[in-house]
């Protein structure tokens, strides 16, 4: 992970669809829904598609993109919003952050999304930025905190953590992505985060957005 070439950018988009997508006929939808999936799959960049349909108010589902650079992302999204089904959607939330090794864990783990393994059922984004307070604590004191918290995700094999870096370039510290197939086990984990000493620092940590994982063509077919 500490060579650029192994360096990605992500971008979590999430959508509203216009009511009026409804009103279509279910041919022309399934026809735009293949549009879409032939940009992305003509895009070369990695890619994921969520739904938030009824989990949410402010989002029905969420394109997540691993590229190299950010014009990638910007080109891809440029060719979707140029289809017919790119006429009927809003963005209602952008996240932009990229890889980096992190400061605190000895041995590093590629993130789940980019090493090309299955995804699970679900995942959950959120934005997550902690105090002034934390960066101004001797680096030894932040490691001791942070190997709590780091024995306590152990306990959670079966949550697949993408931690990736936003500083700089969106208004977050991080952007976190817990990939699991039981939501109950996410629950469970931030339950027992909130009993570290790193609690203590997080300025902010929602929103949490749990997003169930479908397949491009159904996701579309799926909105209505």
């Amino acid at each position: 992970m500490s060579e650029d070439n192994d360096q990605y950018y992500f971008n979590f988009s999430f959508f509203k669809v216009d009511p009026k997508w409804r009103w279509m006929a279910d041919l022309a939808k399934e026809e735009s829904a293949k549009e879409v999936e032939n940009v992305i799959n003509n895009s070369g960049i990695m890619f994921r598609s969520y739904s938030n349909l009824g989990l949410r108010d402010d989002a029905d589902f969420l394109f997540w993109f691993a590229a190299k650079s950010v014009e990638e992302i910007q080109t891809v999204i440029e060719k979707i919003y140029k289809t017919v089904f790119g006429k009927y959607i809003l963005p209602s939330m952008t996240y932009l952050s990229c890889t980096r090794p992190s400061i605190y864990v000895q041995e590093q783990k590629a993130h789940g999304f980019v090493t090309g393994n299955n995804p699970k059922k679900h995942v959950i984004v959120y934005p997550f930025t902690k105090t002034r307070e934390w960066y101004l604590l001797p680096k030894e004191k932040r490691q001791e905190i942070m190997d709590e918290h780091i024995e306590v995700s152990k306990k959670y094999p079966q949550v697949v953590l993408n931690t990736t870096y936003s500083f700089g370039i969106h208004d977050e510290d991080f952007m976190l992505a817990f990939e699991v197939d039981n939501i109950r086990d996410f629950q469970d984990l931030i339950m027992d985060l909130r009993e570290t000493q790193v609690s203590t620092y997080v300025k902010n940590d929602i929103p949490m957005i749990v997003c169930v994982k479908k397949d491009l063509v159904p996701l579309i077919s799926s909105l209505g």
